[in-house]
C-alpha cells in the first residue's frame, strides 16, 4: 500500500467517509464497524463512537491547550497533575500518557475510535473515557467484556485494542480500539523521521523538548509490537 505523509499525519483527510455515521472513519473502515455494531446490539449493547478521525491541527490544538494549562492533565489515579511544578522533560511525559503526540495519532487515520455503550447510561450522562467506566462497576464494563470474547475469538471483524496493556508509555485504554488490516500496515510507516519533520514544522508547544527526546517518544508512546 502505498500512503503519503499526508495522511499518515492526519492532514490529507479525502479518505475519510464524513456522511455514513455520525463520527468520520476511513471509508474502508466503516462497513467493519458497522457488522460490529450490529453483532453489538443483538446481544443489548448500543456500541457508539465517542471519538473517530481527528487531524492534526485538532490533534495539535488539544496538545497546545494541555501544555498552556487550558485542558486539564491527569494522572493515572484521575487526580489533575499541576504541570508547574514538573520540569518539560516530565511535562512531556505526563500529557503522553494520555494524549497523543500530534502527527503520532493513530486517531489521524480513521481506523481508531474510542467506543462506548449508550445503552448503559441516560441521555444526560457526561461521558469521561476512563478506566472506572470500562472496568468491573463501571457502566460499560458488560459491554467490554463482550467485546474482549469477540477479539479473543477473532470475531470482531478486525478490530483489536492496541492499548490492552501498560508497556510504559500510553496508559491502557479499554474504550480505544483499532482496525487493524489497515492501521498495522499505517503504523509501520509511519517512520520517525516523517514525525520529525512534522514536528519541526508544527507551532507546537514544548518543541524543542520534543524534538530532543523525540526517539525516545517514539519507542514509548508511538510504536507498538508487531
Amino acid at each position: 500500500m502505498v500512503v503519503n505523509t499526508q495522511i499518515l499525519l492526519g492532514i490529507d483527510h479525502s479518505f475519510i467517509d464524513f456522511c455514513t455515521i455520525n463520527v468520520p472513519l476511513h471509508k474502508n473502515v466503516v462497513k467493519a464497524f458497522q457488522k460490529l455494531q450490529q453483532d453489538a446490539a443483538i446481544e443489548g449493547y448500543q456500541l457508539t463512537i465517542a471519538s473517530g478521525f481527528r487531524s492534526f491541527d485538532r490533534q495539535l490544538k488539544i496538545w497546545n491547550e494541555k501544555v498552556q494549562g487550558i485542558r486539564p492533565v491527569c494522572g493515572d489515579d484521575g487526580r489533575k497533575i499541576d504541570l508547574q511544578q514538573l520540569d518539560d522533560w516530565q511535562q512531556v511525559q505526563a500529557i503522553l500518557r494520555w494524549s497523543a503526540l500530534p502527527g503520532a495519532s493513530r486517531h489521524h487515520w480513521g481506523t481508531d475510535l474510542d467506543i462506548y455503550d449508550r445503552a448503559a447510561v441516560a441521555e444526560d450522562y457526561q461521558l469521561q473515557l476512563t478506566a472506572d467506566e470500562a472496568e468491573e462497576g463501571g457502566p460499560f464494563y458488560a459491554m467490554h467484556c463482550w467485546l474482549d470474547h469477540m477479539i479473543e475469538r477473532d470475531l470482531a471483524h478486525g478490530f483489536y485494542r492496541p492499548y490492552s496493556k501498560d508497556r510504559g508509555g500510553v496508559a491502557p485504554e479499554r474504550w480505544h480500539i483499532s482496525y487493524a488490516p489497515l492501521a498495522d500496515n499505517y503504523q509501520s510507516l509511519l517512520t520517525i523521521d516523517v514525525l520529525e519533520q512534522a514536528v519541526k514544522g508544527a507551532d507546537m508547544a514544548q518543541k524543542a523538548t520534543v524534538l530532543e527526546h523525540l526517539d525516545e517518544i517514539y519507542q514509548r508512546y508511538v510504536k507498538l509490537p508487531d
